[in-house]
C-alpha cells in the first residue's frame, strides 16, 4: 500500500509541474506552433475549411461554364483578367480550375481536413493518452501540410497559371513544359506541394499507428476500441503503405520535366515543330500504375473516417449497441487489404490485357462484401432504436444513404466491358462524386456537429444544422444523379463546351439546373461555415460533462480538457464502447467496472 501511495503521489507532482507549465505557455506556443494534439486537430479542420472554400468556388466557377456555355458574365473578366476574356471562361482556365477542384477537395479537405482532424482529436482521447505518441511529429505534421498549402495556393498566382492537367496530372501532358500553359511552372509549383503534402500525411500516420498501438489506457484491449479508432487506425497504416509510392511517382516526373530523363517519355511527336522528343523507352502508363496504387487506397483513405465517425455517431444516438462490432472491423479490415489490389481498374481503358483486367475485375467487385457488411449492420444498428435526431445523425444517415447508392453505379464501373465504354463519360463523375466526395462529406459534417462541443465547448446551432443537412442532401442527389444518365448517353467529361454536338444539347436545361443546384448548395456550405466560426465564440455553452450520453472516454475528460486531456489519473477501460440500453439503462460508459451480475463483453 506504502508503494502504491507514493506511485500516486509522484503522478500528482508531475501532473502539478505540468499543469504550472502549461500556465506559462505564449499565444504563439499554445495555438499556433502547438504540441497539443486537440489544438492541431483544430489546426487541420480550419486549414481544410479554407481549402473547401477554394475548392467549391473552382466547381461553381466551372459549373457557370458548363451550364451556360453561351453566355458572359463580365465580373468573371473583372475577377479573373485574361483568364476569362469576354466574361468566359477560357480552355486553359477551365481545365486549371478542374485541375486544381480535383487536387484540393481529395487531398488538402477530405485527407488532411479529415483524416488530420479526427485522428488528432480522438486517437488520444479515445485511447485514454495523454497525447500522441510524437507531439512534435505531430505538430511538424501540420506544418508540412501548411507549407504544401501555401506552395499551392502560390501555384494559382504564376503568370502562366496553376496546373491544368487534372487532378492526376497524367504525363505526358504534365511531363512536357511547352504542352500549354498549365504544364509550365504551375506543374512545378503543383509537384512540390504534393511532396510536401505526402510528407505531412507520413509524419501524421506513422504517428496515429504508434499511439493506437502503444499509448492505450489500462483496459483498453484493442478489441474494447470504439470503431472511429479502428477505422482511422486502418486509415493511417493505407497512407503510410501507399503514398511512398505516389512520392516516387512525382519525383521521376519532376526529372523527367527539369533534368532530361526518360521514365515516363518516349519519342512523342510534336506537332508544332514535327520533331520527336529524345526521350527514348519511357512509359506513361508507369505513371498512371504508381499513381493509381495511391489513387485507389486513397479513395479509402478518404471514406474510413467517415466510416468510423458514422459508426459512432449511429450507435450514440440510436441508444443501441452497435451491431456486429468484429464484424464491423473485419469489414474495415478487408478493406483495407483489397484496396491494395484493384488499382488497375482506373486503367481499364489504357489497353490493359484482358486476363489481368479480368483479376481486377473480380477483386474489385469482392471488395463490396466488406462495404455491403458495413450497410448492413448500419441500417440494422438503427433498426427499432430510440433515435435522437441531431444533425449529426442525419448527416450519418445521409453517409448511409449516399454510400449504398454510389456504391451501387460503382458495380457498373468495376466491369470493365461495361467501364470501358462509360470510363470517360460524365458517368465516371456521378459515381465517384456520390460515394466518395460527398459521402465523405457527410461523415465529416457528421463528426463536426457530433465533437464541435469537446472541441470548443460550445454547442452549433442545431437548426441551421438541421437546414444544412436537408438542402446539401437534396442538392448533391440533385447534382450527381442526373449525371448517371448524361453519361449513360455518352456525354464526355473533362469538355468545357458541349454546345457543338447536336446530339448533347437536349442536354442544356438539365446543366443549367445542376449549375443552379451547384450554385445553392455552395451557398450552404458558406450558411455552414457561418455557425461553425459564430458558434466558437457565442454559440451555446455546453453545461455537461457528457452532452450525447455516449460511452466513450472522450466524455470523461472537463469540458474544456487542457493538455494532457485528464485532470487527475487516466481511467482504467472495464467494458467496450457500446453498452447502450443494457441491463434497463440507457448507457454505461467505458469507465464503468463489469457488475458481478453483469455479462462480460
Amino acid at each position: 500500500m506504502h508503494g502504491q501511495t507514493e506511485i500516486v503521489t509522484t503522478h500528482d507532482v508531475h501532473h502539478d509541474e505540468h499543469h504550472v507549465h502549461h500556465h506559462k505557455e505564449t499565444f504563439i506556443t499554445k495555438y499556433i506552433f502547438s504540441q497539443d494534439h486537440k489544438t492541431i486537430g483544430k489546426q487541420f479542420l480550419i486549414t481544410g475549411i479554407a481549402w473547401a472554400i477554394i475548392g467549391g468556388l473552382f466547381s461553381v466557377l466551372f459549373r457557370l461554364q458548363l451550364g451556360f456555355p453561351d453566355q458572359t458574365f463580365p465580373i468573371l473578366e473583372t475577377f479573373f483578367g485574361h483568364y476569362a476574356k469576354g466574361g468566359q471562361i477560357q480552355p486553359e482556365f477551365y481545365y486549371a480550375l478542374i485541375t486544381m477542384h480535383g487536387t484540393v477537395l481529395v487531398f488538402f479537405v477530405l485527407t488532411a481536413g479529415l483524416s488530420g482532424t479526427f485522428a488528432n482529436l480522438l486517437i488520444p482521447l479515445q485511447c485514454g493518452a495523454r497525447d500522441m505518441a510524437s507531439p512534435f511529429l505531430n505538430m511538424l505534421s501540420y506544418w508540412f501540410f501548411f507549407m504544401a498549402s501555401v506552395v499551392m495556393v502560390s501555384s494559382l498566382f504564376v503568370s502562366t497559371g496553376p496546373a491544368s492537367g487534372g487532378w492526376t496530372s497524367y504525363p505526358p501532358l504534365s511531363a512536357l513544359g511547352d504542352a500549354n500553359q498549365g504544364s509550365k511552372i504551375g506543374t512545378d509549383l503543383w509537384l512540390i506541394a504534393m511532396a510536401l503534402f505526402v510528407v505531412s500525411s507520413l509524419l501524421g500516420g506513422l504517428n496515429y499507428i504508434s499511439t493506437i498501438l502503444n499509448m492505450r489506457t489500462k483496459g483498453m484491449s484493442m478489441t474494447r476500441l470504439p470503431l472511429t479508432i479502428w477505422a482511422l487506425f486502418f486509415t493511417a497504416i493505407l497512407g503510410v503503405l501507399s503514398f511512398p509510392v505516389l512520392l516516387s511517382g512525382f519525383i521521376l516526373l519532376l526529372f523527367d520535366r527539369n533534368l532530361g530523363t526518360s521514365f515516363y517519355l518516349s519519342d512523342i511527336f510534336i506537332s508544332q515543330t514535327g520533331q520527336a522528343l529524345p526521350n527514348e523507352g519511357g512509359s506513361a502508363i508507369l505513371y498512371q500504375h504508381l499513381f493509381w496504387f495511391l489513387g485507389h487506397p486513397e479513395v479509402y483513405i478518404i471514406i474510413l473516417p467517415s466510416m468510423g465517425i458514422v459508426s459512432e455517431v449511429l450507435a450514440v444516438n440510436s441508444r443501441k449497441p452497435i451491431f456486429g462490432y468484429m464484424a464491423m472491423v473485419g469489414s474495415l479490415f478487408a478493406i483495407t487489404v483489397l484496396a491494395f489490389l484493384v488499382w488497375a481498374h482506373h486503367m481499364f481503358v489504357t489497353g490493359l490485357n484482358p486476363f489481368l483486367g479480368s483479376i481486377f475485375v473480380l477483386l474489385t467487385l469482392l471488395i463490396a462484401v466488406p462495404s455491403a457488411i458495413k450497410v448492413f449492420n448500419w441500417l440494422t444498428t438503427l433498426w427499432r432504436g430510440n433515435i435522437h435526431f441531431t444533425p449529426a445523425t442525419l448527416f450519418s444517415i445521409g453517409f448511409v444513404s449516399l454510400f449504398i447508392s454510389g456504391g451501387l453505379t460503382g458495380v457498373f464501373l468495376g466491369n470493365s466491358t461495361i467501364d470501358i465504354h462509360l470510363h470517360d463519360t460524365k458517368f465516371i463523375v456521378a459515381h465517384f462524386h456520390i460515394v466518395m466526395g460527398v459521402a465523405s462529406f457527410f461523415g465529416m459534417f457528421a463528426g463536426v456537429y457530433h465533437w464541435f462541443p469537446k472541441m470548443f465547448g460550445r454547442y452549433l446551432n442545431s437548426t441551421l444544422g438541421f437546414i444544412h443537412f436537408w438542402v446539401t442532401m437534396i442538392g448533391a442527389y440533385m447534382i450527381f444523379w442526373p449525371m448517371h444518365y448524361e453519361g449513360l448517353a455518352g456525354v464526355p467529361r473533362r469538355y468545357l463546351d458541349l454546345s457543338g454536338w447536336h446530339n448533347f444539347n437536349k442536354f442544356g436545361e438539365l446543366n443549367k439546373m445542376i449549375t443552379v443546384v451547384s450554385i445553392i448548395v455552395f451557398a450552404m456550405q458558406l450558411m455552414f461555415i457561418f455557425n461553425f466560426f459564430y458558434s466558437i465564440f457565442k454559440g451555446r455553452k455546453v453545461r455537461h460533462q457528457n452532452p450525447w450520453g455516449a460511452n466513450t472516454l472522450e466524455w470523461t475528460t472537463p469540458i474544456r480538457p487542457g493538455h494532457g486531456n485528464w485532470t487527475g489519473e487516466i481511467p482504467e477501460v472495464h467494458r467496450w464502447a457500446y453498452d447502450y440500453a443494457k441491463d434497463g439503462r440507457e448507457f454505461i460508459p467505458q469507465t464503468e467496472p463489469i457488475g458481478k451480475d453483469e455479462s462480460h463483453h
